[in-house]
């Protein structure tokens, strides 16, 4: 499977010819992201805020059949059952080989995370205020043991990229001694990589601020 990391939570996923984007963001959402325009299969949001949940910026092209299976957790936004920002959902995407789990804007442990072990890839957000920080992202990855960890939903001051009140990736990648930063947007999970966590360069990045 190709993994491309279109910028903040936006993800898209493909394999022989089908493709899913998840968490569309909305035309001017997120400072230092072009507009997403995708062509694909599917699309999935995991929750309604504008951000992540921009369908029109994909056009759904029709597809013969899918080489993917779609699982969901149900979790919650925040600390609080949801009663701060409202439900989450997880989803795992696999074709019977590799497992990838998007976690959406987590805010809290899921009660039951046994849908989540065995991952090959997991994209996790790290920046905190909306969603966990980058310690507890790092407690989740030390937790499921992915085979790698891809970061995202975070802010770059380098790369003029994402919300102010985001941390920067470097609270998450600190925590571990195995980092590889690729200086590129897709990585093949089919690939084999000598680290823990993958950084990737989000796709729509416009040029430094």
């Amino acid at each position: 499977m190709k993994i491309t990391w279109i910028g903040h939570s936006c993800f898209r996923i493909e394999k022989d010819g089908y493709s899913v984007v998840i968490d569309p963001y909305e035309d001017g959402s997120v400072d230092g992201l072009a507009a997403v325009r995708e062509d694909a299969s599917a699309v999935l949001c995991t929750h309604e805020h504008s951000d992540h949940n921009f369908r029109d910026g994909v056009r759904i092209v029709p597809a013969a059949s899918t080489p993917f299976t779609v699982d969901f957790i149900d979790t919650f936004h925040d600390d609080a059952k949801g009663a701060k920002r409202g439900p989450d959902r997880i989803y795992i995407i696999s074709d019977g080989e590799t497992r990838i789990a998007h976690l959406g804007d987590l805010g809290c442990w899921p009660d039951d995370i046994s849908k989540l072990m065995d991952l090959d890839v997991l994209l996790v957000p790290v920046g905190g205020f909306f969603t966990i920080d980058g310690h507890d992202a790092a407690e989740i990855v030390r937790k499921l043991r992915p085979r790698i960890a891809v970061p995202m939903h975070y802010r770059s001051d380098e790369k003029g990229f994402g919300f102010d009140v985001l941390s920067t990736v470097d609270i998450f990648t600190s925590e571990f001694s195995r980092v590889l930063i690729p200086g590129k947007s897709t990585i093949d999970s089919a690939d084999t990589y000598d680290a823990d966590i993958v950084v990737l360069n989000p796709r729509n990045q416009l040029a430094a601020r």
